[in-house]
């Protein structure tokens, strides 16, 4: 189960925060300090997974965007791995270009793309069509 999808910028500023278990406010913070500071500081060559306190730790980097998630003991790393690849194909079929300052600019969108993808914790769809096809009706709306 996923507990936490976090979008950071290399400067260590969070973009997007998702928490799928309660967690107070202010422990968010110091939770987000911790794993950006883990995240960060580890070499290209190392492994994308790290165990962290009673969970894991999976990443990928696109360029200057790190996209953390927290993932309980018995979840597959690969497959959390492979859908933080689906998540940024998502982006980039979206937006053809995915930067920090397009996550800060369109929040609510990378919201909804992410909500069509995550129920409570848990992946529920990867077809980009369908993840896709809110969003699609929402501009034809506002178009119109």
């Amino acid at each position: 189960m996923i507990k936490f999808f976090l979008m950071v910028n290399k400067q260590g500023q969070t973009r997007l925060s998702k928490y799928y278990e309660h967690v107070e406010i202010h422990k968010r913070t110091l939770l987000e300090t911790e794993v950006i500071k883990n995240c960060l500081s580890r070499s290209n060559e190392q492994c994308s997974f790290i165990e962290y306190k009673d969970f894991k730790l999976v990443y990928r980097q696109y360029a200057a965007l790190f996209i953390v998630v927290g993932i309980s003991d018995t979840e597959n790393e690969m497959a959390i791995y492979e859908f933080i690849h689906n998540f940024v194909e998502v982006l980039d079929e979206y937006f053809s270009r995915v930067v920090s300052l397009m996550i800060m600019f369109n929040l609510d969108k990378v919201h909804i793309i992410l909500d069509e993808m995550v129920l409570n914790g848990c992946i529920v769809e990867t077809n980009r069509a369908r993840i896709l096809a809110p969003l699609l009706i929402l501009d034809k709306m506002s178009e119109s």
